[in-house]
């Protein structure tokens, strides 16, 4: 298994520098030293047992470290065979899933409760320790342990924490530009020349507007999209040009300093070279890959699996991720359908009310129907990637999961993002005019408000991304929760009928199980949301400061889960975030070019800068009768002039 391990300290000074000054100022963030020990560092070499001496070893007992223990137990069970006769049965990991065995995961130190103070008794065990130290709501503020989390859980799992806690960290400059943007709109609303226009019920508010449907609609005041003209500003204004800028440039910068900070993280926890030179070949494609050949490193034989049988694994997979691709799209069209549908109901109603308040409604439940579509494709997808990848047959582990991850992104990317998309790019952009109507399946495409799409892209944006973190939060923690207090409870009364005691080892059976891709869930939350930060926060600034909200809760949950709510999880190494990081920088600049297209056709920043150079004199005063187009009410379409109409009009814009 290539185990690194001490063989020397490592007498190498840290160079000097101002940063090195600052830590030894008071910093209320820091762990208390008390209970974590700062980690020795040490030259280390793989472990070879006739070189035993040469290692620094207090006691053979306690030389592995407990993750490092479990590591390599699994290790044997993965691949010992429980048929000799059949080579595709083999590991734990079958016997589970066939029924032969109840379960099998490395068991926690201890309780992660005391009846003593820490103070006055110290720790109990290192879960203990790890439960007051970082999973507790009183650390919320504290620096992560995270030399012992991965000593507890393994670097695969300290890495997660680290990249969480420094894309958390990095949230908070964003959040602070963010809502200075959002104050710049609420100070300067009341002196918005455009917004007191559409709202001035006797000048520009007064003008006569062309109907929103066919025939049941009637013609209607400028003035009715007030309140929406001061909803946009507050997301489309002069600030919100510099805020976009800002965080193009904070994407590009929080890939960059997060590689600095890996490649720290893979020194400091001796991961360099663990993909090319430590990890182990899967089991599965030990024991099924087709072909043989000799390594031309080892120059042993070993599984292979040439391009012949390889290509139609993959075309297989393509085609199946195309199509629920197009099934996702076919979800959309069909979300966007309902949106014309009922914002045409709700126009043609009788009720003034609910007439001017269809914009809104209509996008707050078409958002919400779009969560509920997403989390069940969600679901449905992830079972036939599974399936998809098991059958490509990788060779390591990690190509299997960078495989998987790939899908399931390339999926959610679509699934969470087409509605902003469309709502940015192409809703209302082919309107018509009410001689010649632009329609989509025969039905009169929905429009724009006067004030613009910013505000339904904005309320979209906003329900689906917070709508979707408070779901994987509850379902993340309460599900957890209810369920293993209902197999404790289980297991306490079994205890007292047979007068036995309630061992710890079968409170961590009642436990949840994490799963075999178990952080794949907890960086695809993240990585949406990175995505919803970034790529349309032109419409919507204060998404950074409720992701940075979610994620300082975020953190002590997947703590606090970690800890007490879930089995402990195989301690696995990995050198890095894999796949996540292409993902990120493709993300990052994506984000460039999408709030640049969202400046440059959804929002009203180039019109009104144009309005202010060629024609206003610096000023908006004009601009919103300048914008309007007039129609002669003779041309209307067939079938699409208001009937029953009191309004004796003979033109409307």
């Amino acid at each position: 298994m290539k185990i690194k391990m001490p063989i020397k300290p490592n007498d190498i000074d840290e160079p000097t520098s101002i940063l090195s000054c600052l830590k030894k100022l008071p910093n209320p963030f820091a762990l208390s030293e008390e209970f974590i020990k700062p980690e020795s560092n040490y030259f280390t070499l793989a472990f070879v047992r006739e070189r035993e001496s040469e290692f620094i070893m207090d006691s053979r007992d306690s030389f592995f470290p407990t993750a490092t223990r479990s590591r390599i137990v699994n290790e044997i069970l993965e691949k010992c065979r429980y048929d000799p006769d059949d080579k595709t049965k083999f590991g734990h990991v079958h016997m589970v899933a066939n029924g032969s065995l109840v379960a099998a995961f490395p068991l926690h130190d201890g309780d992660w409760k005391s009846e003593h103070s820490m103070l006055t008794h110290g720790p109990l065990n290192d879960r203990h320790l790890l439960y007051e130290e970082w999973a507790s709501p009183k650390k919320f503020y504290k620096q992560q342990p995270l030399d012992l989390v991965r000593s507890y859980f393994g670097e695969k799992i300290g890495i997660y924490f680290s990249w969480l806690g420094y894309y958390t960290v990095m949230l908070t400059y964003a959040a602070i530009f963010g809502i200075a943007a959002f104050l710049w709109g609420c100070i300067t609303l009341g002196s918005n020349v455009k917004v007191a226009e559409i709202c001035d019920t006797e000048g520009v508010g007064s003008l006569l507007m062309c109907p929103l449907c066919n025939e049941r609609c009637d013609y209607w005041h400028l003035s009715s999209s007030c309140f929406y003209s001061k909803l946009t500003y507050l997301f489309d204004n002069g600030a919100t040009v510099f805020f976009a800028c800002f965080m193009s440039l904070w994407a590009t910068m929080f890939c960059e300093f997060w590689k600095r900070r890996e490649n720290t993280i893979a020194y400091d926890w001796d991961l360099f070279g663990f993909e090319e030179n430590e990890e182990n070949i899967r089991p599965e494609f030990e024991a099924k890959a087709p072909d043989k050949r000799i390594s031309p490193i080892t120059k042993l034989t070993e599984p292979y699996m040439a391009l012949r049988n390889k290509f139609p694994r993959l075309a297989a997979s393509i085609a199946s991720i195309l199509f629920m691709i197009l099934l996702v799209v076919a979800a959309v069209v069909a979300v966007i359908i309902y949106r014309i549908a009922i914002k045409v109901a709700l126009a043609r109603t009788d009720s003034e009310f609910v007439s001017s308040m269809s914009s809104i409604v209509t996008s707050c439940t078409a958002s919400l129907i779009s969560i509920v579509i997403i989390m069940i494709l969600q679901n449905v997808y992830e079972r036939i990637a599974v399936w998809l990848t098991n059958l490509e047959l990788h060779r390591t582990e990690t190509e299997y999961e960078d495989s998987f991850t790939f899908k399931m992104y390339l999926f959610a990317f679509v699934n969470y993002y087409s509605t902003s998309f469309y709502i940015a790019f192409l809703k209302g952009k082919l309107p018509g005019n009410p001689s010649d109507y632009g329609k989509i399946f025969g039905l009169r495409q929905e429009e724009c408000d006067a004030s613009g799409c910013m505000q339904e892209l904005f309320i979209n944006i906003a329900i689906t991304m917070c709508g979707k973190q408070f779901f994987n939060n509850f379902m993340e923690l309460g599900t957890p929760v209810i369920l293993n207090c209902i197999r404790s409870y289980r297991g306490r009364q079994e205890a007292k009928k047979s007068k036995g005691r309630y061992e710890q080892w079968e409170k961590d059976l009642d436990l949840a199980d994490l799963g075999p891709r178990g952080l794949f869930k907890e960086y695809l939350e993240m990585v949406v949301q990175f995505g919803f930060t970034t790529i349309f926060v032109a419409a919507f600034p204060l998404a950074p400061f409720f992701a940075l909200l979610n994620n300082l809760i975020e953190i002590r949950l997947d703590a606090f889960k970690f800890i007490s709510q879930l089995r402990r999880p195989y301690a696995a190494r990995a050198q890095d975030i894999g796949a996540w990081y292409a993902i990120l920088l493709a993300i990052g600049n994506l984000s460039v070019l999408t709030n640049a297209l969202v400046l440059a056709f959804t929002s009203e920043f180039i019109p009104q800068a144009v309005y202010k150079h060629r024609y206003g004199e610096g000023g908006l005063a004009g601009y919103m009768e300048f914008s309007l187009s007039v129609f002669n009410t003779s041309n209307f379409e067939k079938d699409s002039a208001p009937v029953d109409s009191d309004v004796n009009a003979t033109e409307c814009r």
